[in-house]
């Protein structure tokens, strides 16, 4: 465990960089921040990293939208080599913001494939307010990422945003990428439901989904807000099974 490296992708703007960091290295592994700006000049390299995880925040303040410029650096600076990350087979998880990287990047929902337009958006949400509070998910499938969690169990974990409401491009796609939803937003009896315990309107309940491989997750609740007794969530660490399932995942490989 203590030769596992993660990168943790973080810009002016991030802010769950310090929580992500936490969990990784009470794991027992080796997290390390890694500035896009360092990416972009070289001094450190994607493959250096046995898994990259870009953590929640507000990259470049969401202008534009959320989550596009840090995704402009990233496919201007290193997306050959991001591309052949993915293709290799390494885990990427993305948080919140970072779930909205990977959706402007085309790495999620890349159901035929890394596609260079993006395929879905995470839009504003219906309630037109930036929600923040507990959320229920059940985890639906079975990403390489997730296999530690049983299909059907309903976690607790915090959401914190405004543009998450997640839609795919068309109605034709959206049939076929369904198999790749991960989680999906329930009541407390794990029930599909609207407002608010779907706090954003996304289509079908989506709160996470993967790439068809199943090595790409993203998701908008917070895992790192969810990993300790102490924050607050009924004592529960339902967070922490995301974390140790990006582990188990490479240790697997």
């Amino acid at each position: 465990m203590e030769e596992i490296k993660i990168a943790i992708i973080r810009m002016e703007g991030t802010n769950c960089e310090e929580e992500s960091f936490n969990a990784f290295k009470e794991l027992g592994v080796k997290p390390e921040y890694v500035h896009v700006k360092e990416l972009e000049t070289k001094k450190k390299q994607i493959f250096d990293y046995d898994g990259i995880f870009i953590p929640g925040g507000f990259s470049a303040g969401d202008y534009v939208r959320a989550g596009v410029i840090f995704a402009a650096r990233l496919k201007a600076g290193v997306m050959k080599d991001l591309k052949k990350y993915v293709e290799d087979g390494y885990p990427v998880v993305g948080i919140c913001n970072g779930f909205q990287v990977l959706i402007e990047l085309g790495i999620l929902p890349a159901l035929n494939g890394i596609s260079d337009e993006p395929e879905a958006c995470l839009a504003a949400n219906d309630s037109n307010k930036f929600e923040c509070r507990p959320t229920f998910i059940r985890h639906e499938g079975n990403s390489k990422i997730t296999r530690n969690i049983p299909v059907g169990k309903i976690s607790l974990m915090p959401c914190a945003h405004a543009e998450g409401k997640f839609l795919f491009k068309d109605d034709e796609y959206a049939a076929e990428a369904l198999k790749q939803v991960i989680f999906r937003y329930v009541d407390d009896k794990g029930r599909l439901a609207g407002y608010p315990w779907n706090p954003n309107g996304s289509y079908e309940n989506i709160a996470g989904i993967s790439n068809p491989e199943g090595n790409v997750l993203g998701m908008m609740p917070h895992p790192e807000r969810a990993f300790h007794p102490w924050q607050g969530l009924n004592k529960r660490q339902d967070g922490k099974e995301i974390f140790e399932g990006m582990l188990e995942y490479i240790k697997r490989r």
